[in-house]
């Protein structure tokens, strides 16, 4: 599935679309220790989390991550929303706990009805 696939999926919220929304996603992941995050995140994925400041986007960034989605109604602060916009990296929002979050994006991926 790509970035554009779960953008158009409606299951999230659009904050930002990013440079390139035809990236393949690779597999949910669910985190909020930055320091996690940055030696674990596997590249592609589609990063779940509650973590809405720049060194979210910074992480996010260096793990190569396709999108963030951020759960449980987070939003992105407003220097985040602007780093977002400006290095053209895509974020989702929703409601939804992050565990469910990350299971709507694993059944996706896997063709399951969502």
């Amino acid at each position: 599935m790509t970035v554009q696939e779960l953008l158009d999926s409606g299951i999230f919220t659009v904050v930002n679309v990013g440079e390139n929304p035809e990236r393949e996603i690779t597999v949910p992941f669910c985190c909020d220790l930055l320091s996690i995050a940055m030696g674990r995140a596997p590249a592609g994925c589609a990063w779940v989390t509650v973590m809405g400041n720049m060194n979210t986007l910074a992480v996010a960034t260096l793990a190569d991550a396709s999108c963030i989605i951020m759960a449980e109604g987070a939003l992105l602060d407003e220097a985040a929303m602007k780093k977002a916009k400006d290095q053209e990296i895509t974020v989702m929002g929703t409601e939804l706990p992050i565990f469910d979050a990350a299971l709507q994006i694993y059944q996706k991926l896997k063709g399951q009805q969502v």
